[in-house]
């Protein structure tokens, strides 16, 4: 038995609050760990103590084994639960922590080892019958070799860091003359984020599905699985959506993919909680993609299936105590499915984005489940994956929790930086992804630029954000006006006077006229004259950041977090966006940056320069290299042109939206 009454969270965000409120629950103190960057965030004030390890970027923070052990030692921890990403899957780490008389809530530095490594599970896999997709997985990295591997694959192909996961240090070719290039971007993206080269090349299946077994072992030989999720939506390799059981799953696949994820795990005498992947053809035949040796994002839907609390169960795991299931325990009822939210940009080719938090108002309700990292006037660092929170629907069917989870995204507010939010609707809103037919190629294939692009915000929308902005006007005359009755708040000139706001979206702008109207309270005309639209509006009650409005009665719900006069976010049944006052902020319009002007378009570490003064260039040319919540970004020109300025410096931090590279452009263009 391996006794201890604390635990230290090796980690951050929304997986740090999960696991600390799981632990709180079964009364082990915790204790987290945070960088500079972090110091406000929400998983410091959840648990019981705090220790700071360093600051914001992750090489100098959470991915340090000797600060988190010092952690450990200085807050009294017996024992340390890594999370996923950072140091989960790092053998070197769980062996150091036993090895500081600490206890590790998670599998055995063998099981990491062997799967971590992408090219040696592989060949465990092969040893273990387990099937596999056809590659190259051998011990001889050089460029050479690999590039003659390749040439021996069918195309297309994948190349993959043979460390690590999360998408990083993945590349799909099509043609042969790509390769090269490819192998040189996974190996220096995955050197970056793993601290390993290592790659392996294997045949690409086109269209599958991407099905993942739950495994769970103690340390007397007991292995089980807990059925499957499918994991199929995904853009650039990173999971956007998952949900389980998977939609085509029958019992008898079930059978033999479970079998098969109990082997891999046995193959390598598994403890705790891992997860097995699968490639799942329209065959039914299914190849090891990987093993996953931590609990998963994406564990909250098992959680809802079974019932079962999977933290929980890897404490008791670490116990030495028997898991206390046997397969015939097993039982799912009902479906769930989660959506990532990320702090990026669909329409700029999903950039992550950093910045200020305005407003977090996580969504709340039967069959629904929010695991957040973030709080209001927390601020979203470039440092670290841009997923800040899981939104889970469950119900008794698959659709049931498909409503739900729209009904839940819709409710959801997060003001402050673009986000997936409207994205992750439209992917559940498609009717391949209704019928359960999605596959890996479900967003390349279901969705146009155009449909990426933000939408434009519609007359009604702008009607309600400026109403709304006006009554907070208005309040805010009242309250400075303490000699006024409380029952003369609406007869005040403020509220008389004829009121203008204008706003712009790209070329629309909606130039509007409010007028009150003297027989309803709160009641207004809203006239956009060059649009020739009018409509009626009552703002019913309105709090702190909500509020209900009829518009032309038809009852709608809007959020909204004023930042300043004349800027504002607002959420109207779920479509939100900025307003700013264009006559309050003096017809400022910000000025487009583009063409010529090269920008980084989030924080970023600058990786590579490829280019200097006087250089010619050619429109969707790779000029400089960027690095930026673990992934890497190739800056690429818009025009053909003549390099004027660099201000770009290898190896510097730029901010988004820092002018990097000047082109001139050229004549004949």
């Amino acid at each position: 038995m391996n006794n201890f009454n604390s635990i230290l969270i090796a980690n951050r965000g929304e997986i740090a609050c999960r696991v600390i409120r799981t632990a709180k629950k079964l009364g082990y103190r915790t204790v987290a760990v945070y960088s500079d960057a972090d110091a406000g965030a929400p998983h410091v004030h959840l648990a019981d103590d705090a220790v700071r390890i360093g600051p914001g970027p992750v090489g100098e923070s959470y991915l340090v084994p000797e600060l988190i052990l010092q952690a450990a030692a200085s807050s009294g921890a017996e024992s340390i639960h890594p999370g996923y990403g950072f140091l989960s899957e790092n053998a070197a780490f769980a062996e150091a922590v036993e090895s500081a008389g600490l206890v590790f809530i998670g599998p055995t530095r063998e099981a990491i080892d062997v799967m971590g490594n992408k090219a040696e599970s592989k060949r465990r896999m092969i040893e273990a019958g387990v099937p596999c997709v056809p590659g190259y997985e051998g011990h001889d990295q050089s460029d050479d070799v690999l590039l003659a591997e390749g040439l021996k694959i069918d195309l297309p192909l994948m190349v993959k860091a043979a460390a690590g996961g999360g998408g990083r240090g993945m590349r799909l070719v099509h043609e042969q003359a790509d390769l090269a290039n490819a192998i040189k971007l996974a190996r220096a993206e995955a050197e970056g984020a793993f601290g390993s080269g290592e790659l392996i090349l294997e045949k690409a299946i086109i269209k599958p599905r991407h099905v993942e077994i739950q495994v769970f072992a103690d340390t007397m030989g007991n292995t089980v699985h807990l059925g499957e999720r499918d994991c199929s939506v995904q853009r650039r390799h990173q999971k956007v959506v998952e949900e389980a059981p998977c939609p085509v799953m029958t019992p008898e696949l079930r059978e033999k993919m479970g079998q098969s994820a109990i082997d891999a795990a046995k193959s390598v005498n598994y403890r705790g909680a891992g997860t097995v992947e699968f490639l799942l053809d329209d065959s039914g035949f299914f190849y090891f993609l990987e093993m996953n040796t931590r609990l998963q994002v994406e564990h909250p839907v098992t959680e809802l299936i079974t019932g079962l609390d999977l933290v929980a169960l890897q404490i008791k795991v670490a116990q030495g105590e028997p898991l206390g299931l046997s397969q015939d325990d097993i039982n799912l009822e009902g479906h769930a499915i989660e959506v990532r939210l990320y702090t990026e940009d669909p329409s700029q080719d999903f950039l992550p984005a950093s910045g200020p938090v305005d407003l977090w108002a996580p969504a709340s309700g039967v069959g629904v489940r929010v695991d957040g990292g973030i709080s209001t006037g927390q601020a979203i660092s470039p440092f670290y994956d841009p997923m800040v929170a899981k939104v889970i629907g469950y119900g008794p069917t698959r659709e049931a929790a498909r409503l739900r989870l729209i009904g839940a995204l819709k409710e959801t507010v997060l003001f402050g930086t673009p986000n997936n939010k409207d994205f992750l609707i439209q992917c559940l809103e498609k009717q391949p992804f209704i019928d359960g037919a999605a596959t890996t190629a479900f967003i390349a294939e279901e969705f146009s630029d155009a449909e990426l692009e933000i939408q434009p915000v519609s007359f009604a929308d702008s009607v309600v954000a400026a109403t709304l902005e006006l009554c907070l006007e208005n309040k805010g005359h009242f309250q400075r006006s303490l000699l006024v009755s409380s029952q003369l708040q609406n007869w005040t000139i403020a509220s008389a006077m004829v009121s203008r706001k204008q706003y712009q979206f790209d070329d629309t702008t909606h130039d509007l006229s409010i007028s009150p109207v003297n027989s309803s309270v709160d009641t207004y005309q809203v006239t956009d004259s060059a649009a020739e639209q009018s409509v009626e509006i009552q703002v019913v009650s309105m709090q702190a950041n909500t509020a209900e409005v009829l518009l032309d009665g038809v009852k709608l719900v809007a959020q909204f977090s004023r930042l300043q006069r004349g800027q504002m976010h607002c959420s109207i049944q779920g479509r939100g966006a900025f307003f700013k006052d264009l006559i309050i902020l003096d017809g400022a319009i910000d000025e487009a940056v583009g063409g010529g002007r090269v920008i980084a378009l989030m924080h970023g570490l600058l990786l590579e320069v490829l280019v200097k003064p006087g250089d010619e260039v050619t429109k969707g040319q790779t000029l400089a290299v960027l690095e930026a919540m673990k992934m890497h970004y190739e800056i690429q020109a818009e025009i053909d042109g003549t390099v004027s300025e660099v201000t770009a410096v290898a190896g510097k931090q730029f901010a988004a939206d820092d002018v990097l590279i000047e082109i001139n452009e050229s004549e004949d263009a």
